[in-house]
Parts: structure tokens; C-alpha cells; sequence
């Protein structure tokens, strides 16, 4: 069939599916620590049982955010960025010059996941909510949306959702070889809803709306930022549809919020962003940023409550 084919059809949207659920999705961007916004929201709606959504989808961050979520554990990402940001093990220059990767992944994904904080696994494995995260497959340049039913065996999955480029290892999974989920769909709001141009994901009833929580705020533009740094370490020059991503980032990043804003005055999507420009950076340290950070998500969710509240119930 041959490779460019292949790629050809897996960008190429399928056909709008005729079958769509009214329940809203929840898509839930990326961004490293800036996620402390995100984290804000989400501890809100959990306090006030806000858990109506027909799925939930995460990238990098967000696909942390979303677990946590799904698992109902208030606090939690909250907690361990609050309590691990200084720790070397969580993410660090050591971490990447001993493994490969900032992030620890050992320590991440084992011992503040198995020990130090434990993830409620069986609250998380009875869940009927669909989750899923955004992986960018290196070798096509293109997303892939992973389901992740249950814990411990699909952890693997968010941990290559968020695994930035050039700063971590490519992540193997049945075959494919996965990063950062943000270069090549930072907000899957698209796929979620099955917007003509996405694509088919298998076993997903699109959402005819959606609940989506970015971690920049409204005015923000993205430059070339990480992806220069990428593409100059010359580290992925085998993967050349990867490097295109990279180098489209931006421009597809900003075109695919000013279909968000459309969308947004349809009705058919409740952004919460933050409302002012946000200084804490992907790996910030400071904890009084960071706190600072998730208060904003807080107190903004809880100001639009009865808005939020009417947008699940519409239709209903």
C-alpha cells in the first residue's frame, strides 16, 4: 500500500457520523504545569458532582487531568505538582541526563501513582465514561486517539500522550512510536464532536457539544516556541511528516481556536480559559504561581456555575 498512502488516509477525515449524542464532551488542553488551571476547573465541577459528560478527551496535561478526573480524586494533580515540582525524581535536567526523559517516568508513573499518592484505581477501571488521549504518531505526523479503559495496563498511553519532544523518549505502543500529543492536535474539540474533517474514532458517539478547558488565555497567539528547538536538535530528521507537524504547529494551533471561538458564539461549545495572560511557563517551580494559577480555574468555574450547569443539562 505503501507509506505515504497510509498517511494520506489517516489524515483524510471519514465521513460526519449520522449518530451523535447531545450529552456534552469534555476536552481538556495541555501545556505541562499550566494544567494547575485546568486542575482548578475540574476539582470544582467534582465538588458540585458535575460529572455528566458522554467523554472525556486529554492532551499531555490534560490527559493527566482528565485521569484524575475520571478517577474522581479531587486534589490530586493539584497535590502532586504542589508537592513533587522541586523533587529531581518528577522533573528535572537530572531526570532527562539519567534517562532520557525530564519527566521521570519511574516516579511519575510508579511511585506517586502505586505509593505516594495512589491513583483510585477501581473507581477509575468501573467508570462507563469514555476516555481518551491525544498521541502524535512520529512516523505518519499525525494524531492518534488512544482509549484508555482501564489502569494500570493503559498507562502507558498518557504517559506517551504527554511526552514532550526533545526532552523525552519516543513511546512504543503496538507498533507505533508516540510523543506529545499538543503537535498534532492541541485541542481535540473536532474529533470529540465529529466536526466534518476529523476522524473517525472507533467505538466514539460524537458529541454535539462540548465543555472545553484551555490553559491560554483568549488573546494568546502561539510563535514557533518549542517546535524550533525540535526541529534544530535535528533529532526526528528519520521522521520527515513529523517534522511538518512540528513546523505547522503554530499555524494550525491558532486556526483550530478561531474555529473554537466560532463555535463558541453557535452555542455549541463552553470555553473556560484563562482570563488573564498566563505567566506560569510548561515546567514553572513556583509554588505560589502555580497555586496562584489553579485558584484562577477555581474561582472562574465557580463564577459561571449555573452557566456550566444549564450547558450539561441543555437538551436533556
Amino acid at each position: 500500500m505503501g507509506y505515504k498512502v497510509g498517511r494520506e488516509e489517516r489524515r483524510r477525515g471519514d465521513a460526519v457520523p449520522t449518530e451523535k449524542t447531545n450529552v456534552p464532551a469534555l476536552v481538556l488542553e495541555g501545556g505541562g504545569f499550566r494544567g494547575m488551571f485546568t486542575a482548578g476547573v475540574l476539582d470544582v465541577l467534582q465538588e458540585r458532582g458535575l460529572y455528566g459528560f458522554s467523554s472525556i478527551w486529554g492532551v499531555s496535561a490534560g490527559a493527566i487531568n482528565g485521569s484524575n478526573f475520571r478517577a474522581r480524586q479531587i486534589g490530586r494533580t493539584m497535590r502532586d505538582i504542589l508537592a513533587f515540582r522541586d523533587d529531581k525524581r518528577f522533573m528535572s535536567l537530572w531526570s532527562f541526563a539519567k534517562t532520557g526523559n525530564v519527566a521521570g517516568v519511574d516516579f511519575m508513573y510508579g511511585e506517586v501513582q502505586d505509593r505516594l499518592d495512589p491513583c483510585d484505581l477501581d473507581t477509575f477501571n468501573e467508570s462507563e465514561t469514555p476516555f481518551f488521549v491525544v498521541t502524535s504518531d512520529v512516523t505518519f505526523g499525525t494524531p492518534d486517539y488512544l482509549p484508555v479503559r482501564r489502569y494500570p495496563d493503559d498507562l502507558v498511553k498518557v504517559r506517551a500522550s504527554a511526552s514532550l519532544p526533545t526532552v523525552s523518549q519516543i513511546v512504543e505502543i503496538d507498533g507505533h512510536r508516540y510523543l506529545d500529543g499538543g503537535t498534532t492536535d492541541s485541542i481535540p474539540y473536532e474529533t470529540a464532536m465529529g466536526l466534518p474533517g476529523a476522524r473517525e474514532v472507533e467505538g466514539h458517539v460524537p458529541a454535539e457539544r462540548a465543555l472545553v478547558v484551555l490553559t491560554r488565555e483568549r488573546s494568546y497567539e502561539r510563535g514557533a516556541g518549542s517546535e524550533a528547538i525540535a526541529l534544530k536538535s535535528h533529532r526526528y530528521d528519520r521522521y520527515p511528516y513529523y517534522l511538518d507537524a512540528l513546523r505547522t504547529r503554530a499555524e494550525r494551533y491558532n486556526a483550530q481556536r478561531e474555529r473554537l471561538w466560532e463555535l463558541e458564539r453557535e452555542g455549541r461549545c463552553l470555553v473556560i480559559a484563562p482570563e488573564e495572560p498566563v505567566t506560569v511557563g510548561s515546567s514553572t517551580r513556583d509554588g505560589e504561581s502555580l497555586l496562584s494559577l489553579y485558584i484562577a480555574g477555581r474561582r472562574q468555574t465557580e463564577a459561571r456555575l449555573a452557566e456550566i450547569d444549564a450547558f450539561l443539562c441543555e437538551g436533556l
